[in-house]
C-alpha cells in the first residue's frame, strides 16, 4: 500500500498580494535576509554580545522612569516612537560598549567563530527577538493590521515568550567556548 503524498498548504503564499506589499512581507523578508547576513558577517561571539545587549536594552526601556512624560514634553504624540528610539539607541550604545569590554573575551569561543549551524541558529533567534521586541512597542491598533501568522509568531504572548527564552536556552545548552580548566592553589 502506497502512502499518500504530503500536501503543502500554499494558500498562505497565494493570499499575498505581491503588487501591494504589506508590512508582513517586509517583516518576513527582513527576518530571512537579516538572519542570513548576520550569520555570515558577525559570527557566533558577536551575535552573543548583541543578544546580551538586546536583553539589557529591553530592561532599560521597560523600566525607564518618566519616558511617557518625556514624549509629551518633546511633542511626540506617539509613545511607541519614543520607546522604539530609546530601545534602538540604548542597544547600539550597549553593543559598542560591551563589544569592547571583557564580555566578548569571556564568551569567545577558543575554536573560532563556532559552527555554521550555531551561527545561523543564533542569528535567526537574534533577528526574531529584535522583530518581536520592536513589534511589542507598537500600539495594539497597529498589530491588527498584521496577518494572523505574523501576530502569532512575533506578537502573541507565546511568541514573545519564545523569542525571549529561546536564545537563553540555546546559550545554556551550547555553553560557549571550549571548557577551560583552572588550577587552584590551596
Amino acid at each position: 500500500m502506497l502512502a499518500s503524498p504530503v500536501t503543502v498548504d500554499t494558500s498562505f503564499i497565494a493570499n499575498f498580494d505581491w503588487s501591494q506589499p504589506t508590512w508582513d512581507i517586509f517583516i518576513i523578508l527582513f527576518f530571512i535576509i537579516a538572519a542570513f547576513l548576520y550569520g555570515l558577517s558577525l559570527g557566533r561571539d558577536r551575535i552573543l554580545v548583541i543578544l546580551v545587549s538586546i536583553y539589557m536594552s529591553l530592561a532599560v526601556v521597560n523600566t525607564a522612569p518618566y519616558i511617557g512624560t518625556f514624549s509629551t514634553e518633546v511633542g511626540i504624540d506617539q509613545f511607541f516612537v519614543v520607546r522604539i528610539s530609546m530601545f534602538l539607541g540604548s542597544f547600539i550604545v550597549l553593543f559598542f560598549l560591551l563589544s569592547r569590554s571583557a564580555l566578548l573575551s569571556t564568551i569567545a569561543n577558543d575554536k573560532g567563530a563556532g559552527g555554521f549551524w550555531q551561527v545561523m541558529v543564533f542569528s535567526v533567534l537574534h533577528v526574531g527577538l529584535l522583530i518581536s521586541i520592536t513589534l511589542s512597542f507598537l500600539p495594539e491598533t497597529s498589530e491588527v493590521s498584521l496577518s494572523p501568522l505574523t501576530r502569532s509568531i512575533f506578537t502573541s504572548e507565546l511568541g514573545r515568550f519564545t523569542w525571549i527564552v529561546a536564545p537563553i536556552v540555546l546559550m545554556i545548552v551550547l555553553k560557549g567556548g571550549s571548557e577551560k580548566k583552572y588550577k587552584y592553589d590551596v
